[in-house]
């Protein structure tokens, strides 16, 4: 009899790969070693599992068995009492099993053990090659099989052949919307209960430099499927390695999930008796506690984490130094003279701040010779000691594009690890350039990738994603590589819905543009002279596209001159490093998130950073939008940046700034949800000034821009069916104190149009006359009757009335300007001058003067109806004869 089996708590792999060697071995008996995990035990009460002829192990004759076909394992001690008929003389085992890196202690006589995603797959790909088709039934349960151990053909375990035998199942009718509904069951209140329970207890431990995430629970009963849980945390987490250690009575369960190579869960966990892979395995403990359990796994993990070098390995020492005093001029001759390309900058024997060839070489450029090297040089940097591990090291290198970390013992400089220093170690047989020193500027240096195809999915809707798509294929059939870049990326991974694309082609971006346009019905506007274009769909969404490229600035806050350039220089002109992020949109590689400078850890840590210490230097408008990110993402601005602001201020760079460019920035400020937040910091760091000299964020402009909010928010809630610039009100609040000189001036200097100048300063000063009016009528009286109300707001834009209602403390006047809104602002009469004809009023004047005095009686409330307007207008008519 040939009999084919699995190991204990039998998941829906080991299922799918019974089913298909029963294709492979005709009348062999399909029995399960011993119990299955609950997800396999739902599936055959809610399924058609009874229809599969399973047999129980205590009705078959084990000693009629002459071959084991045993799936998904090589252990005898994972097949319960199957493992004595294995070892029987003259039985076969065949053994078909994708875990390569672990040999059992069953010698099989036939099968494959192969490296894949799952060991249905090894099977699938059999029955491909030999010709033997399946039934839907069973090409729905072989596919259940591979989606559960690739994660949905996402974990980095799956292969080509996993993708090649999905498709095939699915061309043999497997039926996706089952193996969703078994893949993606909801949790049961015990699971719920178990996973807050983890995360409460939730700890991570350096070991060995790596960070290893522990979670521990102590249930009554059992609980099946913990291994849902460990990848629900891993990925609410964020993490790298997981072990969940779970006490259920009679057994301890350990689940773990491993996305790095230097810890390999499947290793360790067979120390505890249990098995699986590299990147997932689980083990059952008996006879020992979870405070044992623990322990021991806290020893293995000590012994079989790979270990790390650490920066005393590598440091150099001693280590050449320039003074804080140093000029940029000395300090082009000093790494020149001792051929570095960045230096520790040292004030009385304590190491200050770091400065590099780049630096300096750009300080250089915009005429700043003169200046210290203590203005410019870097202040944030990592300090190592010499334990710390050389992953540490490489992430902030690499990851931040860093060009070296000093090593202290105590406040001694001990050493430095510069680029050279890493990458020696990192890549040994690689070359530099002819000096010998790795370019950092070429871009097949190593980069933080991370695949996001299930956040594309997740937070895009299906359009969009298909458009995306859509990119990819076009590039492909361009050859050019194509990403989504900046803010859209940075917003993904925020979980902020963001629809402003932006798609950067390495190669010729109107091209590009042109071509899918051509394939997808879209119009294309194109700029030669920048390399870039515009998509406009027929509902006219718009996908801007740019080549990549590189920026130089001839003197400080000047435009730049473009340059084509690779995809790595073309992030690096970007502002800040949150929005240097990449995802590859090419078939091959879609979804691939390419990061060059640790954008993904400033997201993490809510940082707003410049990219070089120059920034502000040859872009003086990134101080606004440094401020703009910070208010609108909670972030906050990193020292040295802010430092750096703080120069660019001194400097007075920002003097040089058109003022369209000025007024462009200061706008998008004005609009954000909360605007004095940004225009506090503005006050904080000197940037008011630039607006105007004599422009001061004093008590009262505050409570003006504190009102304009409220007001704001009660015109929004009225739904009118009115549009305005949120901006002008704020604009307006923000200049109140300035005379109406000093207002025109502001105007000039933001370069607003002359039109547009003049109209703001004619209703501005009219807010004042008309202000001052309603105020000493609301104190002194008389009483003000609805008209008055209507001539004295009718005309003023609804910006200017926002800001009267902003601008005044009287309670009185802010209910005229409501009612003006809510009421007045909509009246009109119901007769025309063809009623007064049939009046017998004959045209001319006379027609204004009667319809005026109706108008007046209708917004006093004298004239409800049509037949009212008709007696005052006859009235009216009768009273001039």
């Amino acid at each position: 009899m040939d009999l084919i089996t699995t190991h204990v708590n039998a998941d829906f792999d080991c299922l799918g790969a019974m089913v298909a060697a029963r294709r492979l071995y005709p009348g062999a008996v399909m029995v399960f070693s011993g119990s299955q995990e609950k997800s396999m035990r739902d599936f055959f009460l809610k399924s058609t599992g009874y229809a599969l002829d399973f047999k129980r192990l205590k009705d078959l004759d084990l000693s009629s068995v002459s071959r084991i076909v045993l799936v998904d394992c090589q252990h005898s001690s994972r097949i319960g009492r199957l493992a004595e008929v294995a070892s029987r003389p003259g039985v076969e085992v065949h053994i078909y099993d994708h875990h390569t890196e672990t040999q059992g202690d069953i010698r099989p006589s036939g099968g494959e053990i192969r490296e894949c995603g799952s060991s249905t797959t090894i099977l699938t790909r059999i029955l491909m090659e030999r010709g033997i088709g399946v039934t839907p039934t069973e090409a729905t349960l072989m596919m259940l099989g591979i989606y559960e151990d690739t994660g949905n053909l996402t974990f980095p375990s799956t292969t080509v052949d996993d993708y090649r035998a999905a498709a095939w199942l699915l061309e043999q009718g497997a039926n996706l919307n089952t193996v969703s509904d078994f893949i993606t069951q909801e949790l049961t209140a015990e699971q719920v209960s178990l996973l807050n329970d983890l995360l409460k207890s939730l700890k991570t431990t350096t070991i060995n430099g790596i960070d290893v995430a522990i979670a521990q629970a102590s249930v009554d009963y059992y609980i099946g499927d913990i291994a849902v849980l460990s990848h629900m945390i891993r990925d609410m987490e964020n993490l790298d390695v997981i072990f969940l250690v779970v006490d259920m009575g009679k057994r301890v369960y350990v689940v773990a999930r491993s996305r790095l190579p230097e810890v390999d869960v499947g290793a360790v966990l067979r120390r505890l008796g249990g098995g699986g892979h590299a990147h997932a395995a689980s083990a059952t403990v008996k006879d020992l506690t979870i405070i044992q359990v623990l322990a021991e796994l806290d020893s293995l993990l000590r012994v079989m984490v790979n270990p790390q070098r650490t920066a005393s390995d590598i440091m150099s020492s001693p280590v050449k130094t320039m003074p804080a005093a140093s000029t940029i001029i000395e300090a082009r001759e000093l790494l020149t003279r001792y051929n570095v390309n960045a230096m520790p900058v040292v004030d009385q024997e304590k190491m200050v701040g770091i400065i590099s060839r780049r630096i300096v070489e750009r300080a250089l450029y915009h005429g700043l010779g003169h200046v210290p090297v203590n203005e410019y040089m870097h202040t944030e940097y990592m300090r190592a000691v010499p334990e710390t591990p050389l992953s540490e090291i490489q992430d902030y290198i690499v990851g931040r594009e860093r060009r070296m970390v000093p090593v202290f013992d105590g406040n001694r400089l001990a050493g430095v690890i510069t680029r050279t220093d890493l990458l020696r170690v990192m890549y040994s047989g690689i070359r530099g350039g002819e000096d010998g020193v790795y370019d950092m500027a070429r871009d097949d240096i190593p980069v933080r990738r991370r695949h996001m195809d299930a956040l594309l999915h997740k937070h895009l809707s299906p359009r969009v994603f298909r458009n995306l798509r859509e990119l990819g294929e076009t590039g492909d059939m361009l050859d050019l590589p194509v990403y989504v870049v900046g803010g859209f990326v940075r917003d993904l991974l925020l979980g902020i819905e963001n629809l402003d694309i932006d798609v950067t082609v390495d190669g010729d971006g109107i091209l590009f543009a042109e071509t899918f346009a051509r394939q997808y019905g879209c119009r294309v506007k194109s700029h030669q002279k920048f390399g870039t274009a515009v998509i406009v769909f027929p509902d006219g969404f718009k996908i801007d596209v740019a080549s990549t490229r590189l920026e130089y600035y001839s003197s400080p806050g000047a435009l730049p001159t473009v340059e084509r350039s690779s995809l790595k220089m073309d992030l690096y002109r970007r502002d800040f490093t949150i929005n240097t992020l990449a995802i590859r949109l090419n078939r091959e590689d879609f979804g691939v998130l390419v990061d060059y400078f640790g954008a993904q850890q400033d997201l993490k840590e809510k940082v707003i950073r410049v990219l070089h210490n120059l920034s502000f230097v040859e872009d003086p408008t990134r101080v606004f939008r440094a401020l703009r990110f910070e208010q609108r993402l909670n972030f906050r601005i990193a020292k040295h940046t802010e430092n750096l602001i703080r120069n660019a201020v001194k400097m007075n760079f920002l003097s040089n700034l058109g003022g369209k460019r000025l007024l462009t920035e200061l706008v998008i400020i004005l609009k954000e949800k909360e605007p004095l937040r940004a225009i506090e910091r503005m006050d904080a760091l000197g940037l008011i000034p630039f607006i105007h000299p004599d422009l001061k964020l004093t008590t009262g402009i505050r409570e003006n821009l504190e009102e304009a909010a409220k007001v704001l928010t009660w015109f929004d809630l009225l739904f009118l069916d009115r549009g305005y610039d949120k901006w002008v009100v704020y604009f307006l609040s923000l200049c109140d104190s300035l005379s109406p000189e000093q207002f025109v001036e502001t105007c000039r200097r933001l370069s607003l149009s002359e039109h547009y100048r003049e109209r703001l300063s004619e209703t501005r000063g009219r807010v004042d006359s008309v202000l001052e009016t309603m105020q000493r009528r609301v104190v002194r009286g008389p009483e003000v009757r609805r008209s008055e109300i209507y001539f004295w707001l009718e005309g003023l834009p609804v910006e200017v009335l926002l800001y009267l209602m902003a601008k005044t403390r009287l309670e009185g006047v802010r209910k005229f300007v409501s009612l003006y809104f809510t009421q007045l602002q909509g009246v009109r009469c119901a007769i025309t001058g063809e009623d007064l004809k049939e009046l017998g009023v004959p045209p001319g004047p006379r027609f204004r003067e009667i319809l005026d005095r109706v108008f007046r009686a209708k917004l006093d409330n004298e004239a409800i109806t049509r037949d009212d307007e008709l007696r005052i207008a006859r009235k009216a008519a009768v009273s001039r004869h």
